[in-house]
């Protein structure tokens, strides 16, 4: 695994990281749940940083260059469909819609 140098990766709840910074994540074991899912290791932080993404999120954030987001989605709509996704349809343009009021004269 290559991580990709002077990218920010992001740990949940707007905190971020430089991927090369990370020295190690560790999983939670116990006491796991909504914003504990795993511990991140930065180097020159003495205690870890408690993530609330997992721990297989964030390093494939550190390993994936970030021009590859794009490239990613595409794979991933082609594997889940089979195909490559198109863009939405164009919606149709509103038909006008006239409303005679009470007060409004009738044509003759």
């Amino acid at each position: 695994m290559r991580i990709q140098t002077g990218q920010l990766v992001s740990l949940g709840y707007g905190r971020f990281v430089r991927s090369d910074e990370v020295v190690a994540v560790e999983p939670v074991t116990e006491g796991r749940g909504p914003g504990r899912r795993c511990l991140v290791w930065v180097r020159g932080v003495p205690d870890p940083i408690i993530a609330s993404r997992s721990e297989a999120a964030i390093i494939m954030d550190l390993s994936t260059p970030a021009d590859a987001d794009r490239k990613g989605v595409i794979a991933a709509a082609r594997a889940t469909t089979g195909r490559r996704p198109r863009p939405t349809k164009p919606l149709p343009k509103p038909r006008r819609v006239v409303r005679r009021t009470s007060s409004a004269r009738k044509p003759r």
